[in-house]
């Protein structure tokens, strides 16, 4: 499938800021499932500063704004071909072994709530990779699919207590559960592209990846109980959505920060 990606994101302050700083990771994964026709990645009134390749692949970019400013917005379109590879992100060059994706962080702790979760979801599993897909059944049985119902700061615990959430809530329950049951795994930021027949919409989207020993890296996205296929755009990873963040920043100066996002995935003709 070719998808076109269009994406936006303004911060706006109450008061001219000295200047802003960014780390963007907004580069698709280089592996066998996607490549890059097109891309681009601006801010601005931005001052591009060096890349970067970090440990797990991904490509990451430094900006800088001058002040005063009172507004930065990122823009990022492009085009890219991708295959469905049922999920195995294969051909991805990564430094960082899986070992170090068995640690928990703050969103994705487990309560006794989802160590039983994971506990009676793994319980009759036949093989490892049939453990991980049970697993991500369960955390699409446990958490409804509610927009609004979380926040950015939203544990896993806390999304499961609630039964409601989005996707960072999904990814971070899963990775939960994965580690009760001796498994890496870690959060993965991207876009997708969710109804062909409705044309280009909304849709920033993250999901979790879980490591099977023989396999590697398998995706799951618990949210739409399925794993990436070609409809999927991989942008970067990390133990939890604020590792994996696609941007991160720091503005100098006394103004509070409001932002506006807009994200449209289309498919094009091949």
């Amino acid at each position: 499938m070719i998808l076109t990606v269009s994406h936006a994101t303004t911060y706006r302050y109450s008061a001219p800021m000295r200047g802003a700083v960014q780390s963007l990771r907004l580069t698709p994964s280089r592996f066998d499932g996607q490549v890059a026709r097109e891309w681009q990645v601006e801010v601005e009134g931005g001052i591009r500063g060096g890349s970067f390749r970090d440990g797990a692949g991904d490509r990451v970019e430094g900006w800088s704004v001058r002040g005063p400013v009172r507004e930065v917005t990122v823009r990022v379109s492009g085009q890219i071909e991708t295959r469905d590879l049922h999920g195995v992100l294969a051909g991805h060059r990564e430094t960082v072994p899986a070992e170090a994706y068995l640690r928990a962080s703050t969103p994705t702790e487990p309560d006794a709530a989802l160590v039983a979760l994971a506990q009676e979801a793994a319980a009759g599993a036949s093989d490892a990779l049939d453990r991980a897909h049970l697993l991500a059944a369960a955390v699409h049985a446990a958490i409804a699919y509610r927009p609004g119902a979380t926040h950015a700061h939203t544990t896993a615990a806390e999304a499961l207590a609630l039964g409601e959430g989005v996707c960072q809530d999904h990814a971070h329950a899963l990775i939960a559960s994965a580690h009760v049951a001796g498994f890496a795994a870690r959060y993965v930021s991207g876009y997708l592209f969710s109804d062909a027949a409705a044309g280009a919409q909304e849709a920033a989207h993250a999901w979790a990846e879980i490591w099977v020993n023989g396999l590697g890296w398998i995706g799951f996205d618990a949210a739409n109980a399925c794993c990436p296929d070609d409809r999927y755009i991989r942008l970067g990873s990390g133990r939890d959505a604020q590792e994996a963040a696609p941007i991160k920043g720091l503005a100098m100066g006394p103004g509070s920060e409001s932002l506006e996002v807009a994200v449209a995935v289309g498919a094009s003709q091949q």
